[in-house]
């Protein structure tokens, strides 16, 4: 049950290996359909690296961390022209323990990043997933995500598809729907 678990800023005194063994048992469904996401196979110094890049936040319950996700302001480096345009954030290192999905928690995560994001000066939240994940692709979709460009990233062996959603008041809270 949701009602007990937190979200709160990860800190520097999280279990690294707890956060890195949780991104790698939340994506093995996606693994096992050959699909190369960088959480599915990232070490712990990837994983605190990638923490460090953005504003992380982690959802623990009774001591456990059970999701994660990672905010990150624009990229002007980016391979993604949309990521590199001022106001752009994405987000990426998302995952719920596959024994708490369906519990709200990752549209709790998804609301506080987006809380985050607009603090932040944000536009758009953005992110990325494999094209060939559809129920992602059509879950993101329901939130209020719209389809913007795909991409090719060095780390991965798919097509990616870039999704992105306005920030502006009107749209406020709309990932709790």
């Amino acid at each position: 049950m949701s009602g007990s678990v937190i979200i709160r800023p990860w800190r520097e005194d999280d279990s690294l290996s707890e956060i890195t063994r949780l991104l790698h048992e939340s994506y093995a469904e996606l693994a096992a359909l050959g699909l190369r996401f960088l959480a599915t196979h990232q070490d712990d110094s990837t994983t605190l690296r990638r923490l460090r890049e953005g504003h992380a936040f982690v959802a623990v319950d009774r001591g456990r961390v059970v999701g994660t996700i990672t905010l990150y302001a624009a990229q002007p480096d980016s391979p993604c022209v949309w990521y590199r345009q001022s106001g752009v954030y994405q987000f990426g290192q998302f995952a719920v323990h596959p024994e708490r999905q369906r519990e709200g928690i990752g549209h709790r995560l998804l609301q506080r990043i987006e809380d985050e994001a607009r603090a932040l000066g944000a536009i758009e939240l953005s992110l990325d997933t494999a094209e060939t994940a559809e129920h992602l692709c059509r879950w993101y979709a329901r939130l209020g995500f719209r389809f913007i460009q795909h991409v090719s990233w060095d780390v991965t062996n798919y097509r990616s598809m870039v999704f992105s959603k306005s920030l502006s008041a009107h749209s406020s809270r709309s990932t709790t729907s």
